[in-house]
């Protein structure tokens, strides 16, 4: 994946990234940071912004340290700041879904923002993860559970109170980013759209 991936990535890119798809997270070489690494290994250039990723913070803690055992260059942004991309700093976008379906991919709730604002900034974002679904093939947005997480993630932060005590909180662990706003699966191959047709070929094992 990150050896296809690479070819999608420009040299000199500053890619953004959000939550942790390297080894630590996938084992070995990671996913999206797979990519990454792979581009550098090919000699490119490359600039990564990691979101800080909360609640857990997987961004900050583990992408960011990652990055930094490779010498990859990397900066850390909290999660609002993807109007980096209003000012030039992304060039592209790089996330690993949770599952990938025709009519979108399961992952974290952040990457739908993410996804809409490459939409509207005309930048490229690209998905890669090896995890597929067959059985949801032909299934819509309506029919994929999402799981609510433990409020206390929201209201705490390494276990200091940042909220109001008992305070409503909502934590969405993922949603469905539709498949409009992706320019590319990475997976055996680059993956491009339709995806209903792609991905169709995947699940019945084609090239």
């Amino acid at each position: 994946m990150g050896r296809f991936g690479q070819e999608l990535i420009p040299d000199r890119a500053r890619v953004l990234t959000h939550c942790n798809a390297g080894a630590l997270a996938t084992a070995g070489y990671g996913t999206a940071l797979g990519v990454i690494r792979a581009a550098v290994e090919a000699g490119k250039q490359i600039e990564v912004y990691a979101d800080e990723t909360r609640p857990f913070l997987q961004g900050a803690r583990l992408t960011a340290w990652e990055l930094q055992k490779d010498s990859i260059p990397v900066t850390v942004i909290t999660d609002n700041m993807a109007a980096f991309m209003q000012k030039g700093k992304i060039d592209c976008i790089i996330v690993a879904p949770t599952a990938l379906r025709p009519t979108g991919c399961g992952e974290q709730d952040r990457h739908i923002f993410l996804s809409g604002s490459c939409e509207r900034k005309r930048r490229s974002f690209f998905r890669c993860g090896p995890d597929f679904h067959a059985g949801f093939i032909d299934t819509g947005r309506s029919h994929i559970p999402i799981e609510e997480r433990d409020p206390d993630e929201v209201r705490k932060i390494m276990g200091v109170s940042i909220t109001p005590i008992d305070v409503q909180v909502a934590n969405p662990a993922f949603d469905v980013t539709p498949n409009r706003y992706v320019h590319a699966i990475i997976r055996q191959g680059n993956r491009p759209a339709p995806y209903h047709e792609s991905l169709q070929k995947l699940a019945r094992g084609d090239a």
